[in-house]
């Protein structure tokens, strides 16, 4: 398929349409952004490794049984995806305890959480996408009850799958979050899983080892997402 339209740019893709109606071509940019966006870099070959990489983890999730948007990887920078009606709240999955959690609460990063936490976050960069509950996606009409109850189940497989996926490549999961949408009624997983979205420390230094190096000024940022992808077995 081709680009027709673009639709949308976020802050490391772009969405374009395409001749079928059903489905859209992402396109992921080198852009790296943090701080909602205040503080954007331009770091060479990380719109290639996310984009593989994304497309290397939503294979091994579907092939699990997990339904997500994607349909076939296009070339280095671009995916076709199915073209969900998202719906806007994240979904956070936390092993440990790791950046706005050890804010809110105070505790020592690196802390295991026993069971993991799930959390959702409002997608809305201008109000710094604020903690909301259930109750508050019900009441303005941003899930129903049966969509976040699925939303939740899915969640906590992909935690299960992803965990066993990384710590065969002594990577410790720490955190991430994760993004649904509707397909034909169906709840879908959407948007992307990389670096970018997810938190990643080896497993003896506690080396972290994806986008808060960006954010906390580490610098190796690519090298860190080059060798994550590597360990787990992503043809970059």
């Amino acid at each position: 398929m081709k680009k027709i339209t673009e639709l949308y740019r976020g802050k490391a893709k772009t969405v374009f349409s395409t001749e079928n109606p059903d489905y859209l071509i992402l396109e992921f940019r080198n852009d790296t952004s943090a701080f909602d966006g205040q503080r954007i870099e331009q770091l060479d070959r990380k719109g290639k490794i996310n984009n593989k990489f994304n497309y290397f983890i939503m294979t091994k999730l579907a092939q699990a049984g997990i339904p997500t948007q994607i349909e076939a990887l296009l070339s280095d920078n671009e995916v076709l995806v199915k073209k969900l009606k998202m719906i806007p709240v994240e979904c956070v999955i936390r092993n440990r305890a790791a950046g706005s959690l050890v804010k809110r609460l105070g505790v020592e990063e690196g802390l295991v959480l026993n069971p993991p936490t799930f959390e959702l976050f409002l997608k809305n960069d201008a109000l710094h996408d604020p903690m909301v509950n259930e109750y508050h996606c019900q009441s303005f009409g941003w899930a129903t009850e049966q969509q976040l109850n699925r939303m939740k189940v899915l969640s906590f497989e992909i935690n299960k799958i992803l965990i066993e996926l990384f710590a065969k490549a002594g990577l410790i999961l720490v955190d991430f979050k994760l993004e649904f949408g509707l397909f034909n009624g169906d709840i879908i997983l959407g948007d992307e899983f990389s670096p970018d979205g997810c938190r990643l420390w080896e497993q003896d230094s506690l080396k972290k080892m994806d986008k808060d190096r960006f954010r906390q000024g580490l610098g190796g940022v690519i090298e860190a997402y080059e060798e994550v992808a590597q360990r787990i077995g992503v043809p970059l």
